[in-house]
């Protein structure tokens, strides 16, 4: 079989899709799947509507080759992947890690609801709308739809799409090589961590608070943050006005430093409104990096609380500076989390992921 994979990520970008991406790119062959990548970043320089058409013809010639086209977002990739698929009459199969039209309503259109609500609200703003018409209509083109979380299963099938077309394929990380903690992020102990990109559902100006409160009863506790995003120059400026010291804004990092930042890490936290199934929080995981995360999206399906980390309510800021509180004290229940972390991440090694994803792709032709 001949892949051809679609991606809006690919190396060095960081985020899921890049990391994803790499995975199949070097375990598919070993099935006898031939994977090539059509990066969607090669066109990114272009204006919008110019670098999608150019996308678009990008596919069309690479697809001529494949078997089967797999788009790994259902709209910058997914909406010309789909148009290729139908015009060279190929396969095609969607993996959908979000919705789009939520997280660009966050970021551009005023939309304030949880994902939960939004998908069960009829919703005003023309622009959403659209978004929410394309990225379904992407979904109904495709003969298979991969998910990373049962959660994730839940909100694609209230898109209007049927359950049994929907597959969960839980992502899979490797973690290999390390890089280094840069020299910014060397911050005095205890050291909290947070990855992720810069916008408002990842919750970082209510870490930043709950770190006040931290401080409190660790004064020397530090924060890292790691990502880049819109939200990076209001996000600085206000740690600055509430911690004052010992913060650190690393921007983008390589995926090695940011792993080596992890196993640096005293405590990890995601303190996201939403995540479909993360990357980070599987590689905390593994690495045995101390972790607290929203008990939102996909996350409770890593984590098991009290086990291998602790989970709390989104949004409760004094319930996470608790809970940051207790890992840096209770040193014997850091250690515990870290052994049965590591332990529990092994259902995430690429052998299975790889194994059901060759499995579903095959069917699909």
């Amino acid at each position: 079989m001949r892949l051809l994979v679609a991606t809006p990520l690919y190396p060095p970008d960081i985020g899921g899709p890049a990391t994803y991406v790499r995975v199949l790119e070097t375990g598919l062959p070993e099935s006898g799947i031939q994977v090539a990548v059509a990066r969607f970043s090669s066109v990114r320089r272009f204006p919008k509507l110019i670098r999608h058409c150019a996308y678009f013809f990008m596919l069309l010639r690479a697809g001529r080759d494949a078997d089967v086209l797999y788009a790994l977002d259902p709209v910058s990739t997914g909406f010309p992947a789909a148009l290729a698929a139908k015009i060279l009459r190929k396969p095609f199969v969607l993996k959908i890690v979000g919705d789009y039209a939520w997280e660009q309503g966050k970021q551009r259109f005023g939309v304030h609801e949880t994902l939960d609500d939004f998908v069960r609200t009829k919703q005003h703003s023309v622009s959403v709308q659209f978004l929410q018409r394309i990225q379904t209509w992407v979904a109904k083109q495709a003969k298979t739809i991969i998910v990373p979380s049962a959660y994730l299963k839940g909100i694609v099938q209230r898109w209007g799409l049927p359950g049994d077309k929907i597959h969960v394929v839980f992502n899979a990380v490797s973690v290999s090589s390390f890089g280094k903690v840069p020299e910014e992020a060397a911050l005095s102990r205890p050291r909290i961590v947070s990855v992720g990109r810069l916008v408002p559902w990842k919750g970082m100006g209510g870490l930043i608070d709950a770190l006040v409160q931290v401080r409190e009863q660790f004064p020397t506790a530090s924060l890292t943050i790691a990502g880049d995003g819109p939200d990076r120059k209001s996000l600085e400026g206000y740690a600055g006005a509430r911690l004052q010291h010992s913060f650190s804004f690393t921007g983008a990092l390589a995926h090695e430093d940011i792993l080596a930042l992890l196993r640096e890490a005293d405590v990890f936290v995601i303190n996201s409104t939403y995540e479909g199934l993360s990357h980070l929080l599987i590689e905390a995981q593994m690495i045995g990096a101390p972790t607290v995360a929203t008990d939102v999206g996909g996350n409770s399906e890593v984590i098991t609380d009290g086990k291998d980390g602790l989970l709390i309510q989104s949004g409760d800021r004094e319930e996470l500076a608790e809970a940051i509180k207790k890992l840096i004290s209770d040193t014997e229940l850091a250690a515990s989390l870290h052994e049965h972390a590591k332990q529990a991440s092994e259902r995430f090694l690429p052998s299975g992921m790889l194994a059901h994803t060759e499995e579903i792709l095959k069917k699909s032709v």
